[in-house]
Parts: structure tokens; C-alpha cells; sequence
């Protein structure tokens, strides 16, 4: 299978992509070089068909056709060591001298990324940002905070697919005014109804799916919103020194979820419009897509993993902007501490309330 490697040509060092100085760097010899560059590496991926793999054993212990499939095994050319990925890595390091890999039949034909959005966050930033994500957090257990360690910082470039689209919408409401008043007799309450209507369009463009079964979607949309006007047309070069998956969820597969989020946005853009009455409840509800397109594009993410009390915990940043997500634990038994206070202190007011009224 072909790797790619992107090597130093003044000292052969493998070079990587530096997200500081939006440029590759050769880290022993501090040479730096323009992605553009390199772009006569890209030519290659272009039209080229996919390969017919078959594997063999005569081990007793045989891999199961699935497990076959869900296996690639590559060859450094740096130092003759063998890389055994999944079937989806797109690129990774070599686990014996560290260089850098692109696996470029990952990347071949309608398996190529039309965008890239390179990082511009190093590892340093996202450490800071986990240690960001922990101040001010009140009911977080003080031995998380003092002993914590990070097991593990991925900098993963995450395939997603990109849905465009227009919606075009009419949407029906049933919605009510009250007026209360009352005479020397009587209070009254009058409900007025009204049917409200709404139509028109709203223009979708680079609506973002995660197109990796190993993500979780609510964790990738955690870290949204990127800026799409940074991306930059494919190239393998961003990939050195990175991690990166192509996608294993289909553009068909990721339309649903692609709908479910065009109808939301497309239904609380309308209601927006719809005010001054008591109550909106939508009726009837017709969304149609028009003109929708997809693309497909990799987008960065740093993944961090934290261990504590023999428990994974999973945060994320956006490689972009820095937007830090991940859940944390709690301490609690502060967080019953609190309670009981509060309720101490509530309890006192009350009953001093009570108090200050017997003597009125």
C-alpha cells in the first residue's frame, strides 16, 4: 500500500505540519517549507481507483473475514518497520521511529477531501485549555484538579460532510391571546385563538455531519461552530504530524441527521417571527430542501483522555478557535454539603419571616 512521507531535503528529517506557523517544519533542522510547496504530491489521489485486497494465514488462530477487512498493514520507508492501522486511518505516525505517515490509498478517487481546515492550535494549547476547562468548576472533586494527569493528546483530523441547501418552509401556528379583568362581581378571563401563518426560505451552506462512527456526534457538534472561511483546498500536507480518518458514515447515511438539523434551525427561525401572544403552538409543518449539494471535508479536533478513579473521561477542542468541551466529575459529597446549607440558611429566613409577622 503507499504511504506518504513527507521528508526534509536538506537533512531528510521527517517534517511536519506546524499550526503556528501555518507551514511544514523540519524539526531538526528548523527548515521550513510553503504547503503550496508540495502540492505535486496531491496529483496522484486524483481519479485513481481502489485496490482488491485478500489476505492470507496459515496460523492455527485465523483472523475472521471482518477482522481481515478492518485491517491495513503498511511498511515504513524511514525505517523498515511495519504499521498496522484500521481500515479508516488516513493517517497516523510509525509507532517504532515516530515519522509521520499519510496512507494515500486512504485518500484515492471519491475518497478525497474536497476542504481542509488546517489546525491552528498546537498540543501546548490544548493542554492549556483542559486546564482552563477546570477552573471555576466548584463541585469538581479538588484531587481531579491536583492529581489529574492526561494520558493521551491526539491532534485528529475528523472527516465530516459539509450539506448545502435551500429550505423552503410554510409553517402554521395555533396561537392565543388573554385578557383578564374583573367588576365588583366577578373576574373574567377571555381567550382569544388565532391561526398564524408562515412562509418562506432560509439558505443553508457547509451544514457539518460527522462522518466518523468513532466520533460521537454530540461531542463533534459540541465544538462547532468552525469558520469555513479558513478552509483551504486538500492537500496531504496538512496531514503531517496528525492524525486522520476518512469517513465510514456514508454522505446518504449522514442526510438524516443533516435534516434533523436544517428542520430545527429552519422551525425556531420561523417561530422567532411569530410574538406577542400567550401561546404558539405550530399546527402544520412543510419543509423542502432545494438545491442541496454535499462535500466532503476534514476538520481539526484535539482529543484529550484524563484517568481518574480508574474512569476515562474524553474532552475536545476545536483545533480552530479553541472551543474546549468534555464532561467532568463530581465531588459529591460538597455537593450535599451545599445543599444542606442552603437549605439550613432557606429554612432560617423562613422561619425568621414567621417570626418578624407575630410581632407585626
Amino acid at each position: 500500500m503507499a504511504l506518504q512521507e513527507y521528508k526534509c531535503p536538506c537533512c531528510g528529517g521527517a517534517i511536519a505540519f506546524d499550526p503556528n506557523l501555518q507551514k511544514l517544519k523540519c524539526p531538526y533542522c528548523d527548515t521550513e517549507f510553503e504547503v503550496e510547496a508540495l502540492k505535486g504530491y496531491d496529483e496522484d489521489l486524483k481519479n485513481e481507483g481502489t485496490d482488491h485486497l485478500e489476505w492470507h494465514t496459515d496460523a492455527s488462530s485465523q483472523w475472521t473475514e471482518h477482522e481481515e477487512d478492518a485491517l491495513r498493514s503498511y511498511v515504513c520507508h524511514s525505517c523498515g518497520g511495519e504499521i498496522i492501522a484500521d481500515e479508516n486511518t488516513a493517517a497516523t505516525e510509525c509507532p517504532f521511529c515516530g515519522n509521520p505517515v499519510v496512507m494515500m490509498n486512504q485518500l484515492k478517487g471519491s475518497l478525497r477531501p474536497d476542504w481542509i481546515i488546517p489546525f491552528k492550535l498546537d498540543k501546548d494549547a490544548a493542554k492549556t485549555g483542559l486546564l482552563q476547562h477546570l477552573k471555576g468548576k466548584f463541585l469538581l472533586p479538588k484531587i481531579f484538579k491536583d492529581k489529574n494527569h492526561i494520558d493521551e493528546v491526539k491532534g485528529i483530523y475528523v472527516p465530516f460532510w459539509l450539506f448545502d441547501a435551500d429550505a423552503d418552509a410554510d409553517i402554521r401556528y395555533k396561537a392565543t391571546k388573554v385578557r383578564f379583568w374583573s367588576d365588583s362581581n366577578y373576574n373574567y378571563t377571555e381567550t382569544s385563538y388565532y391561526s398564524v401563518y408562515r412562509a418562506g426560505n432560509l439558505g443553508f451552506d457547509h451544514v457539518p455531519v460527522d462522518g466518523s462512527s468513532k466520533m460521537p456526534d454530540d461531542l463533534m457538534e459540541s465544538v462547532e461552530p468552525y469558520d469555513f472561511s479558513q478552509a483551504v483546498d486538500f492537500q496531504t500536507a496538512y496531514l503531517a504530524g496528525y492524525l486522520a480518518d476518512k469517513y465510514d458514515v456514508t454522505s446518504q447515511q449522514s442526510a438524516q441527521r443533516a435534516n434533523d438539523r436544517v428542520k430545527a434551525t429552519t422551525e425556531q427561525a420561523f417561530r422567532n417571527t411569530v410574538s406577542g401572544y400567550a401561546t404558539v403552538t405550530p399546527e402544520a409543518t412543510s419543509i423542502r430542501l432545494l438545491n442541496s449539494k454535499t462535500a466532503y471535508a476534514l476538520y481539526p479536533v484535539w482529543m484529550l483522555n484524563t484517568t481518574y478513579k480508574d474512569k476515562k473521561y474524553i474532552f475536545a477542542m476545536n483545533g480552530q478557535t479553541g472551543k474546549f468541551v468534555g464532561n467532568l466529575p463530581t465531588d459529591w459529597g460538597k455537593f450535599w454539603r451545599v445543599v444542606m446549607i442552603l437549605t439550613a440558611i432557606i429554612g432560617a429566613a423562613v422561619y425568621g419571616v414567621q417570626w418578624l409577622l407575630q410581632l407585626l
